[in-house]
């Protein structure tokens, strides 16, 4: 790994380090008061195709794979959509020895929890996410999903109850920063992304671009957003590896941005 871009005051020696790299992502320090943060963590194509055939697998390599582990062990809870749980076949978070004695400090479980958001509670409620997680699975869906399925899943994870219709993604994350999780990761898929960044929740983007042209019909990493307006971003760390870039962006509120990574 080759570092391009460090925002760090001191250097960074070795950024394919693990303590390196938690030093480079670590959340700001709002997170200790109280305050939430919401990265989200994506990767994609030269071309901007978010998937290669029907997955984000396909796009990633061994040092996305490295950061990925890294960003899941510096969160509270990883926030992702039904389809992404489907389609990826997620599993509970694990716990890293690397991580645990930071993890022990900062008040944090052993590994994060997994916040699925789901309208419609299709659910394979017999799988590892809901049988083996070391914290309890969190599901998001709205206040008139199906009620006989709303008790199923209260069964065997927290529900949470947000919104009317569609799941109210600012009532969902506040509900997590209330339970203490203000370190928040978001996996997407494109569609929660797109929600997100339309209710302008996103703090942060952690982008891997992948040194591959996949043509197709693969959706965009913001997927069906209609943004009132465009988000701003500023760039604040770039590492380089095998031709993949792994770039860190912060929400960009201004010269005066009081924001540090």
């Amino acid at each position: 790994m080759h570092l391009l871009i460090n925002p760090l005051d001191g250097p960074v020696a070795d950024p394919s380090s693990l303590e390196a790299l938690a030093a480079l992502y670590a959340y700001p320090d709002q997170v200790n008061r109280g305050r939430p943060w919401l990265r989200a963590n994506m990767v994609t194509g030269l071309d901007g195709a978010a998937k290669l055939d029907g997955v984000s697998e396909g796009l990633s390599g061994d040092a996305d794979k490295r950061i990925f582990g890294v960003l899941r062990a510096l969160s509270d809870v990883v926030l992702v959509g039904a389809e992404t749980v489907r389609v990826e076949g997620y599993r509970p978070a694990r716990a890293r020895a690397e991580f645990a004695a930071a993890r022990a400090a900062a008040g944090q479980a052993p590994a994060p929890a997994i916040a699925i958001v789901t309208r419609s509670l299709d659910l394979d409620l017999g799988a590892p996410l809901f049988t083996e997680p070391l914290v309890r699975t969190v599901v998001i869906t709205t206040e008139d999903a199906p009620e006989e399925r709303r008790r199923a899943v209260a069964e065997v994870a927290d529900l949470v109850l947000a919104g009317l219709g569609s799941v109210d993604l600012r009532t969902g994350v506040a509900a997590l920063a209330e339970r203490g999780w203000t370190r928040l990761l978001c996996e997407g898929g494109p569609r929660l992304l797109g929600q997100l960044a339309t209710m302008d929740l996103l703090d942060e983007l952690c982008l891997s671009l992948a040194p591959l042209i996949t043509g197709g019909d693969a959706p965009r990493i913001v997927h069906h957003a209609q943004m009132p307006d465009v988000q701003r971003m500023r760039l604040v760390s770039l590492i380089e590896q095998k031709g993949f870039l792994f770039t860190r962006y912060l929400r960009h509120l201004g010269s005066d941005d009081p924001v540090t990574p």
